[in-house]
Parts: C-alpha cells; structure tokens; sequence
C-alpha cells in the first residue's frame, strides 16, 4: 500500500475523538501523542503514560489502534504506551520574568518521505500580527506581489486555517487544489496569480463553511501544505500566519523554522500590546524579528485633505525601536487598498503612491533579511 494514501491529518482528528481517562480531555490535547508514523500500510503510533497508568490505558490503546484501522491505506495499526518523558527544551534568550525555566516545549515534526514541496525555497518567512484584524493578509499579499515585480520568485502559504483569505485578495475564489507529481510523489500545485505563487486551505475545502479543527489538527494541515506542496524554486515564501501566540503559532514556527518573521501592527496601543507578545513568542523559538509594518498608519482625507491619525501616530515606529527592530513601512488607511483587496487584484500590483510604498517596504525587508545573512 502506498504511504501517499495515508492521510496525518485524518489520523489525528480519529485520536481527537478519544477521550483521556485522567485529563478528561481528548488524547491529542491532553498531549499523549509522542509520534505518529506510517509505513507499509501499518499505521504506528506512541503514547506517553505514567508506567502506574498501563492497565487503565489498554482500552485507550486498543480504541485509538481501533480508529487508525478505520482510515484509507492502513491495513493494521500498531499503539504503543511508553513511560513518559518530558519533551526536550528550547533555551529562551528573551529575559526572564519568573523564577520557572526559561523554556518552552517543541512540537515535533513529522515529513513525509521522498522529495518535499518546500526543498527549493531560499527563505521561508513568517508574518504574523499576535492579533487579528490589523490587515496582516492584506501586507502579506501585498509585499509579496511587490517583492515579485522587482524579479523575485514569491509564494505565500495561506496558515490561517479558521478565516482563510488568501484567495479573496488573489482573486481565486472558488478555485479548487489540483494534484501533480513531481519526482515520484504525488503533490499538490500551487495556484498563480500576480506573478506569486499561493496555497491556502480555501483551496482544498468544498464551501464556504468553518473548519472546525483543533490546534494540532491545524498545525498537521499548514506543515503538509508547505511540504506536500510543489513550490518549486522561490526567493522568498511568506507564511501568512494564524493570529495568536498559542501552541498551533509555537508549532508552526518550530516546525517551519523560519529564516525570519515580519510583525504587522496598526499604532493602536492594544495592537501593539499583541505586536510584543509576537515578538517576545518568535525569540523564544530563536526566530529574527525583520522588522514592523505599520498597517493603517493615517487617513488623509479627500474632501478637506487633511491627515487624521485614527488609530494613534507613529506607535508601531515606536515600539519597534523600543523592541530594538527594524521599522519597515507604515501603509494608510485608504479605501483604494480595500476596493483592491476585495476586487482580488493588490494594489501593489499597479502604480500609484501605495503601490510605491508597498516598494519601499518590499526594500527594507530585503536589506533587514540582507543583514540578517551577513551577521
């Protein structure tokens, strides 16, 4: 049986269903997973117990070997109870502000065999808001496309499973995931629009309708979208990521391992609260800040033609110098750069003053990541 058949993020919503008997919490959440692996149609899977649990968690073992043989491809399963042990450490280099380790615990990766989707990709790079609904997607896209009409390769990762918009600001809507193969593997072709490459989990749903997944089932999904996704040779991949700072961003970012990450804040004071927790979380896995964008920086208004700082003045450019990173561009608050993102057509695509300032970020982000490589 191939091991294409098998699918990790099926695997781990079956778990999911299984409840612990000590947590009572299902078995993924309650962190019993400790590896998940298919080979030659057996399906294994290892479960940390405390030895004391054994008897208790036979019948645990028995339903999750249950439930991993009902799946496609697996012909047996195989669940293993082992003792358990804490997951190795990460040292954190940002200060300490208790007296607890400074540590945090890593999700493990698990590739896929053969050749992988993201093996020709120079940097792979994070951009992430800690908060949602400061137009993190709308910069993402937006420098990508700029980025691709100074003659770089582009491609964006779409991570924000729960409110994918990447086809929404592409203009892909309604475009559904095609399968290629590249060296043996069966893969997934990445769509092209605006000369940048682009994968989003709205492309591999059948409506409009929520997904409705748990943290680990979010990080399996975004990690397969980058690895069993054909993104041939890139510049730069940008990974549009979930707001947050919880386990699925910490996974994400360990498993990803990318080369840097961009925050994007509005000068908001209650933004740039969440723009520091982002920071604080990317030093923790060891992951350079590049620097800050400023999304909906000041209105200028076309009546009267007067500057209004709605969300506050220069607060982003502040606390990114407070931080000790790179401030790279502050974009307005204008209703071209909504119709654009709405019409699927970015405006950093044509001409024009944004268009321009989506090139001057597109600039210092490529001397920000240029020191980056020479330190």
């Amino acid at each position: 049986m191939a091991d294409a058949v098998f699918n990790e993020s099926q695997a781990l919503e079956r778990l999911a269903s299984i409840i612990d008997p000590i947590k009572e919490q299902d078995i993924i959440s309650a962190g019993r997973l400790a590896d998940i692996a298919f080979k030659d149609g057996v399906a294994r899977a290892v479960l940390k117990i405390d030895p004391k649990d054994a008897e208790l968690f036979a019948p645990i073992r028995q339903a999750c070997e249950a439930a991993l043989e009902k799946l496609k491809g697996v012909d047996k399963a195989q669940v293993i109870l082992t003792a358990h042990e804490a997951a190795p450490t990460l040292k954190n280099p940002g200060p300490k502000t208790t007296g607890r380790p400074n540590t945090v615990r890593p999700h493990k990766a698990s590739r896929p065999e053969g050749y992988q989707g993201d093996s020709q990709v120079k940097y792979v790079i994070a951009t992430s808001s800690a908060k949602g609904g400061v137009g993190k997607s709308t910069i993402a896209v937006n420098l990508a496309v700029a980025l691709a009409k100074r003659g770089k390769t582009v491609g964006v990762l779409d991570a924000d499973i729960h409110g994918p918009s990447l086809p929404i600001l592409l203009g892909l809507s309604g475009k559904r995931a095609r399968s290629t193969e590249t060296k043996g593997r069966p893969m997934i072709a990445p769509f092209e629009a605006h000369n940048v490459r682009a994968m989003s989990i709205g492309f591999l749903t059948k409506d409009d309708g929520p997904v409705v997944w748990r943290g680990p089932l979010v990080q399996g999904a975004i990690s397969r979208m980058l690895w069993d996704v054909d993104w041939g040779a890139l510049d730069y991949l940008f990974i549009d990521m979930p707001p947050g700072t919880g386990d699925p961003q910490l996974g994400l970012a360990q498993d990803i391992k990318p080369a840097g990450a961009i925050i994007i804040s509005t000068p908001q004071d209650l933004a740039l609260a969440d723009a520091r927790k982002g920071v604080q979380m990317f030093k923790m896995v060891d992951i350079k800040v590049l620097g800050v964008v400023e999304n909906m920086g000041v209105f200028t208004c076309h009546n009267c033609g007067h500057d209004h700082h709605i969300f506050g003045q220069d607060g982003a450019r502040q606390e990114a110098k407070n931080m000790g990173v790179s401030f790279l561009g502050s974009t307005p608050l204008d209703i071209a750069l909504r119709e654009s993102s709405d019409e699927g057509v970015p405006i950093a695509a044509g001409d024009g003053p944004i268009a321009n300032i989506f090139q001057d970020i597109a600039s210092a982000f490529e001397q920000s990541l240029q020191k980056l490589i020479d330190a």
